[in-house]
């Protein structure tokens, strides 16, 4: 087929030197997948190669699945995108934004002058930031102890806002929120709510936050960029046992890139993909929309250099979000419409859903830091192809 030589050429000449240990790329179009394969090795320094089955830790690609969740729910009548999100978790009630710190480092706080809704969780706009990204919160975390979400303790959630509600976008753990209304407003821990009204249906067999016995040949090793270039591979310590209090809606699934490519077909078909309908046709336009106003998703310089170099996607252009999703308002260099979708996970996974051409991509690699050049390079490589291809 003359269009995947096309993306093979592109994504080999990536690959070259090693500068990327291994990655899979896939990607579709209105009519179902058009192209789909694995590039180098799972670990860099073992010889089993990269295999299009490979599983992937996702992070926070996590999030719009958790956020599809969230509005299976507000389809239901059981969450409203704009009802104070303390009717469901009361804990918020006690929610304070983070002024600063005296002089004996003790926080200063005061209280939201506006509440926290669905909606501003699902925009990143409700005031919770990460720490990864924010020097305050930075500080905040050491001081206090906080524990992350990724650990499942519900004192993560208890994290104070950086600014009030409504008053600018930032990037944090409010997708973690998120989830947890799902756990509260379905009964169900969302490990279970998604299998059983996302992934089961969707015949994404190899998304889920627990990992299996099974893959053992199957997945991939995360590597850490070394100040030479070269990549080192890294044990991660094991994610939350059988005592985590909840599933962190923001990060932590496992999946594959054929699984997360049948999730975007699924949104790019307006909710539904061969037969199962996940979410309403109206539902889906509603997602894709820009929920954030006049706002602008802004830059984020890194606290923790070695999980994320700063972060700007799309420098110089206006940026806006969705429920929830980057949505670029310009197009986009290597070939995507303006209102694209997008998003990314922390180890280098990214994809994006272009609804005015139909076509989704799926790219994956397992590569510390965050918005690696080297990587950023081959994506923008992939998805020229992509479009080449489609023509």
């Amino acid at each position: 087929m003359k269009s995947a030589a096309v993306i093979d050429k592109a994504l080999a000449t990536a690959m070259n030197g090693e500068t990327i240990a291994g990655l899979v790329a896939a990607a579709a179009d209105e009519h179902g997948v058009i192209y789909c394969s694995a590039f180098g090795r799972r670990n860099v320094s073992q010889p089993a190669r990269m295999t299009q089955d490979s599983v992937f830790r996702i992070a926070s690609m996590t999030k719009a699945i958790t956020a599809t969740a969230a509005m299976q729910l507000v389809e239901q009548g059981k969450l409203s995108l704009d009802q104070p999100a303390r009717e469901i978790l009361p804990f918020l009630a006690d929610t304070k934004v983070l002024l600063g710190f005296d002089t004996n480092d003790m926080p200063l706080m005061r209280a939201p002058r506006t509440e926290i809704t669905l909606r501003n969780l699902l925009t990143h706009t409700a005031g919770f930031v990460y720490d990864t990204w924010n020097e305050e919160m930075n500080r905040y975390a050491k001081i206090v102890n906080l524990p992350a979400a990724r650990t499942g303790k519900l004192e993560a959630l208890t994290a104070p806002l950086n600014f009030d509600p409504g008053e600018r976008w930032e990037y944090g753990i409010n997708i973690d929120i998120a989830g947890r209304m799902v756990e509260v407003a379905s009964g169900l821990d969302l490990e279970t709510y998604m299998q059983r009204h996302i992934c089961s249906p969707l015949g994404m067999v190899d998304t889920t936050y627990i990992e299996r016995p099974e893959w053992e040949g199957r997945m991939t090793t995360v590597h850490a960029r070394q100040d030479d270039g070269t990549l080192k591979p890294i044990d991660l310590p094991p994610g939350p046992g059988a005592d985590r209090e909840f599933f962190a809606g923001g990060g932590g699934l496992f999946s594959t890139a054929s699984d997360y490519l049948r999730f975007l077909r699924m949104l790019m078909n307006g909710g539904e993909l061969d037969g199962v309908r996940v979410l309403k046709a109206e539902t889906v336009a509603l997602m894709f929309q820009n929920h954030m106003g006049e706002l602008d998703v802004q830059p984020l310089p890194t606290m923790i250099p070695r999980l994320s170099n700063p972060v700007d996607l799309f420098p110089g252009m206006s940026k806006k979000w969705g429920l929830s999703f980057l949505i670029n308002t310009e197009a986009g260099h290597a070939g995507r419409s303006a209102g694209s979708l997008a998003w990314a996970g922390l180890n280098n996974t990214y994809y994006w859903l272009d609804p005015v051409k139909k076509i989704a991509g799926v790219f994956m690699t397992q590569t510390l830091p965050f918005a690696d050049y080297t990587v950023l390079e081959a994506l923008d490589s992939f998805e020229r192809a992509v479009y080449q291809s489609v023509g």
